[in-house]
């Protein structure tokens, strides 16, 4: 014959189970965000070099590298707090270690680092969306220039947006 479990036992341990589980992903979440911040980090770098190089040939780029700087400081951001998300998600795991979820102390503590993980989070993904519309205005712009370089013109719809 099989042990039969306590129901508030199992509910007890699903709870601790939650409680544990639920930092760890949206510590991975973050960390996954700093990659793709990263790797976009690293591409406006190389284009940073690219024009860098050629400016004394094309003064026009001038305005691209402003472009990019405005692009890599929302970035930038991006990655601090997001990296602050991860130091909230990090107290919170602490917290749970070393206090005991009854007490209202430490219940309180836990909720405001996790809550502040969750608004700096959402703050990251704002910082991205800035970056990446940043991305797209720019890409915009430098195909409406070179339609107007090979004589194609622009229609009302293809204006840069400057």
């Amino acid at each position: 014959m099989l042990p039969t479990a306590d129901p508030s036992q199992v509910d007890s341990t699903a709870h601790i189970i939650q409680v544990a589980l639920t930092p760890v992903f949206l510590l991975s979440g973050i960390a996954t965000l700093l990659n793709v911040f990263s790797t976009r980090h690293a591409r406006i770098a190389d284009q940073v070099e690219k024009l860098s190089d050629r400016l004394a040939e094309r003064p026009g780029d001038q305005a691209r590298l402003r472009d990019l700087r405005r692009r890599s400081l929302a970035l930038d951001v991006a990655v601090v707090i997001a990296a602050l998300g991860g130091v909230a998600i990090c107290g919170a795991v602490l917290t749970l270690f070393v206090g005991t979820l009854r007490d209202a102390a430490v219940a309180s503590v836990l909720f405001s680092l996790f809550g502040a993980a969750i608004v700096c989070t959402l703050a990251s993904l704002t910082a991205f969306a800035v970056e990446m519309m940043l991305a797209s205005r720019t890409v915009r712009t430098e195909v409406a220039e070179t339609q107007q370089e090979d004589g194609q013109g622009t229609g009302a719809g293809d204006a840069p947006a400057r």
